[in-house]
């Protein structure tokens, strides 16, 4: 895809520093951002063979760690210098993109253009040419979330944007506490599944995993797990069939042991 092709979004500026726990943008360099670099090479991988184009980010539940996971893979495809990535906030509850990256969303986002027809993409995406990221914010709208998302105007949106990047990733609703993500899986390709270590409980994975189409299950991604090799956290995926197969009716906290060799990422089938 062309230059040209992708939406002509105006630059913005961060009015603070980004979050220091977004490494693929501010320290592309680390341990901490190649975990990310795997979720880039999976995608990258999935978008040649099952054209995976559109991909959210979700969780079982709030703080598992989804909006921080959403903005690092988009930093991780955006490093590819030729990439056209959006960063869509679709988590209208509780919007957090633009907070961790330091934005202001004065210029309106998602809800707007869901709202207003008269708006385009170009008209709310901020741009990041330090990071080669766009980022269209979640905005103010005044509507509730669940109308807003059950428009047909979002099917709209997002087939714009699968015309103007190459990747778009949402940072979409958690799947169990509201019914949004819901409504915005139809229209994606694939779902990454954030799980937090020693935190999200197995009943509420489970739960999520039920609810949601096993096509589209990308795969399970594991933070904030305990790795010597790491000053941070590490991030790794695993296959949604082996994520199936730990189930349990318990509600104790999922516990997952790194891989061996702590600095490569994993990723089972």
């Amino acid at each position: 895809m062309s230059g040209d092709d992708a939406a002509p979004a105006a630059s913005a500026a961060l009015r603070v520093a980004p979050d220091d726990r977004l490494v693929s943008l501010l320290r592309p360099t680390s341990f901490e951002a190649d975990q990310y670099r795997v979720l880039r090479h999976t995608v990258e991988t999935m978008r040649k063979d099952a054209n995976l184009h559109v991909v959210a980010v979700t969780s079982p539940g709030v703080g598992d760690g989804k909006t921080t996971t959403s903005i690092n893979l988009a930093g991780a495809l955006a490093q590819a210098a030729s990439a056209r990535v959006l960063l869509a906030d679709v988590d209208l509850r509780r919007p957090a993109v633009t907070h961790q990256l330091g934005l202001e969303d004065s210029r309106g986002g998602v809800l707007e253009l869901l709202q207003q027809p008269e708006l385009a993409l170009a008209d709310v995406v901020q741009c990041l040419p330090r990071f080669n990221v766009s980022v269209l914010p979640a905005g103010r709208g005044a509507v509730a979330p669940y109308e807003a998302l059950k428009s047909p105007r979002l099917e709209a949106l997002l087939d714009d944007a699968r015309q103007r990047y190459d990747y778009v990733v949402l940072d979409a609703p958690p799947f169990i506490p509201v019914p949004d993500c819901r409504l915005i899986a139809p229209r994606v390709d694939g779902f990454l599944v954030v799980v937090a270590a020693h935190r999200t409980r197995r009943r509420e994975l489970a739960e999520a995993l039920d609810l949601m189409d096993p096509a589209k299950v990308v795969g399970l991604v594991f933070n904030r797990d305990d790795v010597p090799a790491s000053t941070y956290y590490s991030v790794y995926p695993v296959s949604p069939r082996q994520g199936r197969s730990r189930r349990s009716r318990g509600g104790s906290p999922v516990r997952q042991t790194p891989p061996a060799d702590s600095s490569r990422a994993r990723w089972d089938t």
